[in-house]
């Protein structure tokens, strides 16, 4: 599996029989998608600007509901959660995507923002690699995501969500957020990880920091 950061909480995952998912496609941030994108699968946490730029993205289907999927002998699931802490009040609802794909379950958060719960965990499930956001504001901050990520204990993390030197949108950069664990591993090359079949034996969490290629 190839998992590619293109931004904000894009990403570009190709499994090993070569199917493409994209996550969260965006625009109105301070940068620009990769133009002529495609991807089989499109996943879309929530309708705001910054994630459901479905326009700049040619793809087969496009999953933006709760459910059970199975698309390309993946089996998808989305999960309804809170865009805040508030029940969804403030900033409605958010899809978290799980996806079983060459044998680990990979699991994206969308702009989630509520704290985190047993309820919350327990539909959630085991995960082997866990993309989060970290940025706060309108998502958890970063020790919101530390303890999400102590209690799922996933193999890889990703972080997301947070804003870069070009960014505009009011959020936190990445820096919290590594702060907080003993030791990063950095992408190389920056924005790209390729996770080998059967290769996730690390018995703590590895943060792992990507950057979007420029």
């Amino acid at each position: 599996m190839k998992i590619k950061y293109l931004g904000h909480s894009c990403f570009m995952i190709e499994t090993s029989d070569g199917v493409s998912i994209l996550t969260d496609p965006y625009k109105g941030v301070g940068y620009e998608l990769p133009e002529n994108l495609q991807a089989d699968i499109t996943l879309i946490s929530h309708a705001h600007f910054d994630h459901n730029n479905i326009d700049a993205v040619k793809s087969k289907f496009v999953l933006q509901t709760a459910g059970k999927y199975e698309l390309f002998g993946l089996k998808i699931k989305g999960i309804e959660s809170n865009h805040d802490d508030k029940g969804g009040t403030l900033r409605g609802k958010n899809i978290i995507f799980t996806v079983q794909v060459d044998g680990y379950t990979l699991c994206h958060f969308g702009d989630l923002g509520e704290p985190c719960s047993q309820k919350l965990l327990a539909k959630i499930g085991k995960v082997d690699i866990l993309l989060i956001p970290i940025g706060g504001r309108y998502t958890i901050d970063a020790k919101q995501a530390k303890s999400y990520v102590e209690k799922i204990q996933p193999k890889i993390v990703l972080p997301m969500h947070y804003k870069p030197k070009d960014g505009t949108i009011d959020i936190t950069d990445a820096s919290g957020f590594l702060s907080l664990f003993e030791s990063v591993l950095y992408a190389n090359p920056k924005y790209e990880t390729k996770i080998e079949k059967d290769s996730l034996t690390n018995e703590k969490t590895q943060i792992m920091y990507m950057e979007r290629e420029e």
